[in-house]
C-alpha cells in the first residue's frame, strides 16, 4: 500500500513539474501514511539537515520537498498548487501572498516569541537572517586591494576592466524574486547602487537566477566576482569545497539582510504538521549562536543596525516595488544600466 501511495505521489509530481520549473525534488519516506508537501527556494544540500531533524521527531511523516525559484513559488501558490508549507528567501513575494489571502494563520509559543519584525499577523514567520555578500575569485583579484565599499568596488572595476569583462555575475532581476528584492532595497538605501550597476553594465555582466550558480562559477574560475549573493550559501559552499579560490566580502557601507520566511498556504492539507515544522524552524532561528546548522539565526542581524546592517522588515513597505507600474519603471532603469552592450 505504501508503494502504491508513493507511486501516486510521483505521478502527481510529474504532472506538477510540467507546469512549474522545478530545480530539485526529493521524497523523504516516513513509516506512516501522512505526507508533508513543502515548496521551497532553499537548496536541498542546505536544507536537508532541517528536514532530517524534523523527521527524526516525526518518523511516521513523509516529506515531499520541491525546490523552485522564488518567482515560481509565488506563481505556484497563487495558482492554487497544493502545498502544506512554502519557504522563501524573497520576503516581499511571501508578504504579498500573506497579504492577499493565500496564507493560513498559525500561532504557537514558538511563533509568539518571535520579535515583531520577524512575523506578521500570525501569517508569515521569519526563521533566518541572511546578508547579501560579494563572492570573489582570489586568483582574479591577485595583486589588487580588496574593496570594502561599493565605491571601492566601482573604482576597481573601472581601473581594471580587462580583468572583469564578461566575468561579473549578478542576478537577472526580471526572473529572480530574491534578486529583485535585493536590487530594489539597495536602490532605495544607497545611491551607489545605480553607479555600480552602470559600471557593471559596461563589462558585459553575466546574469543569473540563483546564488548557488554564481558562487559555483566564481569557484570554477568563470567569474571574477558575484554581486549580492546569499552569504549563507557562500559560506556553506566554501566550507565544502573552496581550496582558497574564493573569498567572501561584506560591503561595509551598506548590507542587505533578508529574512527567510515560512507561510502555510490556504491549500495546505497537513496544516498541523506544517505548523510543527514552522515551530522547529523559528526555535532554531532564535538560537544564540550559529552552531552546526547551515543557515544563520535571526539574532546575528542585530549588529550594526543603524549602520545599515539590520534586516529588511516585514511590512506593507515591501509591496511598493511589486506594484506593476513601479516594477516596470524599475526594470526599465535596470535594463538601461545592466544591458549596455547587448
Amino acid at each position: 500500500m505504501r508503494h502504491t501511495c508513493f507511486a501516486i505521489l510521483l505521478i502527481c509530481l510529474s504532472t506538477f513539474v510540467s507546469a512549474l520549473e522545478v530545480e530539485d525534488h526529493r521524497l523523504f519516506p516516513g513509516t506512516g501514511g501522512q505526507t508533508l508537501k513543502v515548496i521551497s527556494t532553499a537548496d536541498l544540500e542546505v536544507f536537508e539537515p532541517y528536514l532530517k531533524a524534523f523527521q527524526s521527531q516525526h518518523p511516521s511523516l513523509s516529506i515531499d520537498y520541491t525546490v523552485v525559484s522564488s518567482s515560481e513559488l509565488h506563481r505556484a501558490i497563487t495558482g492554487g498548487a497544493v502545498f502544506d508549507l512554502a519557504l522563501s528567501s524573497a520576503m516581499d513575494l511571501q508578504f504579498q501572498l500573506a497579504n492577499d489571502g493565500f496564507a493560513q494563520s498559525h500561532q504557537s509559543e514558538a511563533t509568539v516569541a518571535l520579535p515583531d519584525w520577524a512575523r506578521w499577523r500570525d501569517l508569515i514567520f521569519a526563521f533566518t537572517a541572511e546578508p547579501a555578500v560579494v563572492v570573489l575569485s582570489t586568483e582574479r583579484f591577485q595583486g589588487l586591494e580588496l574593496p570594502t565599499t561599493r565605491q571601492e568596488l566601482i573604482n576597481v572595476l573601472r581601473e581594471y576592466p580587462e580583468r572583469f569583462d564578461g566575468a561579473v555575475g549578478t542576478y537577472d532581476v526580471r526572473d529572480s524574486g530574491l534578486g529583485y528584492l535585493f536590487a530594489t532595497q539597495e536602490a532605495r538605501s544607497t545611491d551607489a547602487y545605480w553607479r555600480l550597476s552602470e559600471v557593471m553594465g559596461r563589462l558585459n555582466p553575466q546574469l543569473y537566477c540563483c546564488s548557488g550558480q554564481m558562487i559555483d562559477d566564481v569557484a570554477d574560475g568563470r567569474l571574477s566576482l558575484a554581486y549580492n549573493v546569499l552569504g549563507s550559501y557562500a559560506a556553506e559552499r566554501l566550507a565544502r569545497n573552496s581550496e582558497g579560490r574564493v573569498q567572501i566580502l561584506g560591503m561595509q557601507d551598506f548590507t542587505n539582510v533578508i529574512l527567510r520566511t515560512a507561510i502555510i498556504p490556504t491549500t495546505a492539507q497537513e496544516k498541523d504538521a506544517a505548523g510543527d515544522l514552522i515551530d522547529m524552524l523559528v526555535r532554531l532561528g532564535q538560537r544564540d549562536a550559529p552552531e552546526d546548522w547551515p543557515l544563520p539565526p535571526l539574532g546575528q542581524s542585530g549588529r550594526d543596525t543603524l549602520a545599515g546592517f539590520g534586516p529588511i522588515r516585514l511590512g506593507p513597505a515591501l509591496m511598493v516595488y511589486l506594484d506593476p507600474l513601479n516594477r516596470r519603471t524599475f526594470l526599465a532603469e535596470w535594463e538601461n544600466a545592466l544591458e549596455q552592450r547587448q
